[in-house]
């Protein structure tokens, strides 16, 4: 399980949990550079580090006397959210544009290029060879990308390889949809790229609804923080039955009960 960029592990706890009681064995790592308390925009735009550290701990996992002999590694799943949404696509097989990445910050940026701009990072100092290689892992049976990122700019070619059994979920509509993970064809047009793939939308949600639930304390915090809507969903919309619809539909893809 990948959490997004600025994100924690346990920012998906309430599905991981979830996950846990149906039989799943979960294993959620923080990603260097990319967390709440450990970020660092230029280091964290390396998003092929992100498959090696999820290989890694999987491998520890995988030796640990207790929950090793408990885990069936031929229904080696990935779940991510946000920018893990596309650590997810990435280890099902799909290959990153830097070139078209960058194309889509200079013509039509959405918040994630402001996002990088405002932090002073820069895409033309990263390694096109690394960010468009093949992060692959044959031992994925299925993904579920949850509102992905870095999916503008991207070609057939990119999703050619694309393996996994895979469940795309859409948070929001209209401008209630985060632009820089929005998929249909006024945003990066990905869903339309990968169009074997299942696609859930759930509305009205934010891109933030699939973040804990707030006390009412925490959204007073963040809210002087500046660090609101992530405790603001949308009109009509309620956190916990946006959380148990994901729930039910990440299960159902990995025929959990």
């Amino acid at each position: 399980m990948s959490h997004g960029l600025g994100g924690h592990y346990k920012s998906l706890a309430w599905l991981a949990s979830e996950l846990a009681k149906s039989g799943a064995v979960v294993v959620a790592v923080n990603h260097p550079n990319s967390t709440v308390l450990d970020f660092n925009m230029q280091a964290g735009l390396a998003h092929w580090t992100r498959p090696a550290d999820l290989i890694a701990a999987l491998a520890e996992v995988q030796v640990d006397p207790e929950i090793g002999p408990l885990m069936d590694m031929s229904q080696l799943a990935v779940v991510g959210f946000s920018y893990g949404g596309w650590t997810a696509l990435s280890m099902g097989g799909v290959r990153g544009s830097l070139a078209g990445y960058q194309a889509h910050c200079k013509n039509q940026p959405s918040s994630h290029c402001v996002d990088i701009a405002k932090s002073e990072a820069d895409l033309a100092l990263l390694d096109a060879e690394l960010w468009d290689g093949n992060y692959l892992d044959t031992r994925v049976r299925k993904i579920v990308a949850i509102d992905p990122g870095l999916t503008y700019g991207l070609t057939t070619e990119n999703v050619a390889g694309l393996a996994a059994d895979t469940l795309l979920i859409q948070l929001g509509q209209g401008p209630d949809r985060l632009d820089s993970t929005d998929l249909s064809a006024k945003g990066s047009g990905f869903a339309a790229l990968v169009a074997d793939a299942k696609l859930l939308e759930i509305a009205p949600a934010y891109h933030f609804s699939a973040m804990p639930l707030c006390t009412a304390k925490g959204a007073v915090i963040l809210a002087s923080e500046n660090d609101d809507p992530v405790c603001t969903d949308p009109k009509g919309a309620d956190r916990s039955v946006i959380h148990d619809q994901m729930i039910a539909a990440v299960k159902a893809h990995l025929g959990l009960k």
